[in-house]
């Protein structure tokens, strides 16, 4: 049987526990919070003086936080990307019986509210430009991304444990920094966003988990090869209107590693706790090529720590466009 088939055949095999992984790691729409439990009524007498307030207390905050802010929103508001991707993976397919697209539109469901409280959110803070940042999110969507997997779900079930452990980790650290300056409502909203990143890591590394039960080798040398490769971020295609695709990446990256919200250490740190979580120092019966992808993995993050330690943040005042006034 080819490789592809054999996914096929895992993936069939975890389908049949789909109903009690949707029952642990997703909560219905009418028990999970919703956007509107996080902003001012526009139903209610307050709602003005509620918005006089967002903007009010939003002036103490840094440039370079904002930056981040909007970064993290066009990210999270990215997800018909994300959606489509997961939906062409082998073992994944559109019939609305299917049990892996029932996840993966669920999943997204639960997602999109993300991206819906942070929008509402900057749009009543005052301090961005709305439609630069607009701008920048249908280019990114438009624009697409390749996380470097293809169809194959043992790559991207590793790509997508990583990164929702990145956003929780992103979201988590805004949420501090928010809480430090006062803005108590924001940090609450960041912090509980990153509560679902969190919970949607935890069901990725559940599945990989399974898989690397039943096709360990395989599972191992998918997790080498995305280490390998490196995990792309989402925003890799970031730009400003009439910019060139990706050029504006780099900067929101350095922007991120110099407040702290996300930086080199993180990704480190991420591998570490991928390696521990899914104790690949504990599989048996691997075949050597897996041995040796065993080997790879366990001496990465060491290695990778040492090359980040090297790196220097630069302290450069980029001009975002998100951050100018409307002409």
């Amino acid at each position: 049987m080819s490789i592809k088939n054999v996914r096929k055949e895992v993936m069939l095999t975890l389908e049949q526990k789909m109903q009690s992984f949707m029952e642990t790691y997703l909560i219905p729409a009418e028990k999970i919070w919703q956007p509107t439990d996080f902003l001012p009524n526009s139903q209610s007498d307050s709602f003005i003086t509620e918005v006089e307030e967002i903007r009010e207390i939003s002036k103490e905050l840094h440039d370079d936080f904002w930056v981040v802010l909007v970064g993290d929103t066009i990210t999270e508001e990215a997800l018909p990307t994300y959606e489509s991707w997961l939906l062409d993976l082998d073992g994944v397919c559109q019939d609305p019986d299917n049990s892996w697209a029932k996840w993966v539109r669920t999943w997204t469901a639960e997602e999109n509210r993300h991206g819906d409280v942070l929008n509402k959110y900057l749009y009543l803070s005052g301090r961005v430009n709305m439609r630069e940042v607009e701008i920048s999110t249908q280019h990114l969507i438009a624009d697409g991304f390749d996380i470097g997997t293809s169809t194959d779900p043992y790559k991207n079930f590793v790509y997508t444990t990583f990164q929702e452990l990145a956003t929780y980790v992103s979201h988590n650290n805004v949420a501090k920094i928010a809480r430090k300056k006062g803005h108590k409502a924001l940090a609450k909203m960041s912090k509980i966003i990153a509560g679902d990143e969190m919970r949607h890591h935890q069901a990725y590394a559940h599945f990989v988990k399974e898989i690397f039960q039943i096709d360990a080798s395989e599972m191992m040398l998918a997790f080498q090869h995305m280490m390998k490769h490196k995990i792309v971020m989402p925003a890799m295609h970031l730009r400003e209107s009439f910019g060139e695709k990706g050029s504006l990446f780099d900067d929101f990256s350095t922007v991120a590693q110099r407040i702290g919200v996300y930086t080199g250490f993180d990704y480190v740190d991420i591998l570490k706790k991928l390696n521990t979580m899914w104790e690949i120092d504990k599989i048996t019966n691997l075949t050597p090529e897996a041995e040796k992808a065993r080997d790879y993995l366990m001496k990465l993050p060491d290695r990778m720590y040492r090359i980040t330690e090297r790196i220097k943040v630069p302290d450069t005042d980029f001009q975002f466009k998100w951050m100018l006034q409307p002409s």
